[in-house]
């Protein structure tokens, strides 16, 4: 039997999916144990957004499993999806704020939605979640008041206010300066570290791979081709996989 450490919480069996005659996912297995931090690598356009959607719900594979904590999400009727979606973080690509509300509101909008807190309560964890991101100071600032990595540090915050057990992350550094990437991969790193949380990241950046992987999975055009911790990675001969990472300097990473 698995510890709980190694309890398998996110377990994808033989997902396809197919749009028309394309084939976008084929034959995709993996395991992501509890309290553990998967990247999902791979270039634009092989499949990545597609798998996350398949994982939360928001499409239907043509084949396969996927199950959550035991769970299975292919199929589950809507009640009980909306139920398994709120124990899930989704950290989207372009932070997706809502313009017309400040900070504050964009926090406040899901936690008083799902979460019976009184007032003060509300803007407590508020305040908590903006403070561990390093953001408190624009609470009541609107998201054109932002640069990119400021917005990204709110999407963060918004995404842990419901204090979830699952986190996604689409693109987490996309768009960001490289100092700024390092810092939204260390939050990230540093969240798994001091709640346990298990994550799945989409991303096309070694680097942020490096940064934050417990192991990563490579997808070229729908499957995956290699798995491995970043050194096994190093290692591996699969001709993409030499060729994804032969362009960057990771003798300087490890």
């Amino acid at each position: 039997m698995l510890s709980t450490v190694n309890k398998a919480m996110i377990t994808i069996s033989n997902l396809r999916k197919t749009f028309g005659n394309q084939e976008i996912l084929r034959d995709i297995n993996l395991v992501v144990p509890k309290g553990q931090t998967h990247v999902i690598l791979g270039r634009s356009g092989s499949g990545k957004s597609v798998l996350f959607k398949c994982v939360v719900g928001l499409m239907q594979p043509d084949e396969g499993s996927i199950q959550i904590d035991g769970i299975e999400v292919v199929g589950l009727q809507q009640p009980h999806l909306d139920a398994l979606r709120r124990r899930i973080g989704y950290v989207f690509q372009n932070a997706a704020l809502y313009d017309s509300m400040t900070v504050r509101e964009n926090l406040a909008f899901h936690l008083t939605r799902h979460l019976h807190l009184s007032a003060d309560e509300c803007e407590e964890m508020i305040r908590e979640k903006l403070q561990f991101v390093g953001m408190e100071v624009a609470i009541d600032k609107y998201p054109s008041q932002l640069s990119g990595g400021m917005q990204k540090r709110v999407g963060l915050a918004r995404a842990l206010v419901l204090l979830p057990e699952i986190m996604l992350y689409d693109e987490p550094t996309t768009g960001l300066d490289p100092i700024t990437s390092a810092e939204i991969d260390e939050l990230i790193a540093r969240l798994k570290r001091e709640t346990g949380v298990t994550a799945i990241s989409i991303t096309h950046s070694v680097e942020s791979a490096f940064r934050t992987a417990d192991q990563i999975a490579v997808l070229h055009a729908g499957e995956i081709v290699a798995t491995g911790t970043f050194a096994e990675l190093l290692k591996n001969r699969h001709p993409f996989v030499e060729n994804y990472f032969a362009h960057l300097s990771i003798n300087e990473l490890v």
